[in-house]
């Protein structure tokens, strides 16, 4: 039974390592430069394939936000039941928002689609909706599921920590870098800063320490004497 459950933490620890890594891949490829562009309204028209292409890396990620505090929270609620549910929580409503951002890009193509269609009969028309869509797309996507899935692994970091189910010099890479990356969304939130080099810098460390994490887990998984204690 020791030995099953023992292979049991060892495999999640496994996969919670491959979906951190499809995580990142997929937060690349649902980067959509078209819509970003100040001739989005012209160019996402043109290029729609790379806006359902985005759309469609986007929609994954919800199976890596929401799956790796779903996946983790056996282990971790025997440690702390309460952060592990929050992490489940904040997993959960990050995948929620990631599907309306799919949502509200699926909106941009379509109004792309129809401003070309009709010759621009009323471009300011066109300009305020896409840019409100905009507008919506980027708090979504920089804000709410950020600071969710942010908060997720800020509350699973630092069972990590409290248990040593990882060496604590990652978990609390993990939780500094939890903390610049709150701090990069709170402060494009109220337009101190945009999306640019500033933002980027702040989300730096949590970006390299899920990967960091993600190998440590597929090579090494839990902490042998921690992995003990939970079987």
């Amino acid at each position: 039974m020791m030995r099953k459950s023992r292979n049991s933490g060892r495999r999640s620890a496994v996969i919670a390592g491959v979906l951190l890594i499809a995580g990142f891949v997929t937060g690349i490829g649902s980067v959509v430069p078209v819509i970003d562009g100040a001739d989005y309204l012209v160019e996402a028209s043109a290029n729609g394939s790379q806006v359902l292409i985005g759309a469609f890396f986007q929609l994954l990620m919800v199976a890596a936000y929401a799956g790796i505090p779903i996946l983790l929270y056996p282990i971790l609620r025997k440690h702390n039941q309460g952060l592990a549910l929050g992490s489940v929580a904040f997993g959960i409503i990050a995948g929620v928002f990631i599907i309306i951002g799919v949502i509200v890009l699926l909106l941009l193509l379509t109004l792309s689609q129809e401003f070309a269609k009709g010759g621009a009969p009323n471009i300011s028309y066109f300009q305020v909706l896409g840019g409100l869509l905009r507008e919506g797309r980027d708090l979504v996507n920089h804000v709410a599921t950020t600071l969710s899935f942010v908060w997720a692994m800020f509350l699973f970091n630092r069972i990590f920590y409290q248990a040593r189910l990882v060496p604590r010099w990652l978990s609390v890479w993990g939780l500094l870098g939890s903390a610049l990356s709150i701090a990069a969304s709170l402060l494009f939130m109220i337009r101190f800063i945009g999306l640019d080099a500033a933002y980027m810098m702040l989300n730096i460390p949590i970006a390299f320490q899920q990967l960091v994490l993600a190998i440590w887990l597929i090579g090494k998984g839990f902490n042998p004497t921690e992995r003990d204690s939970v079987s």
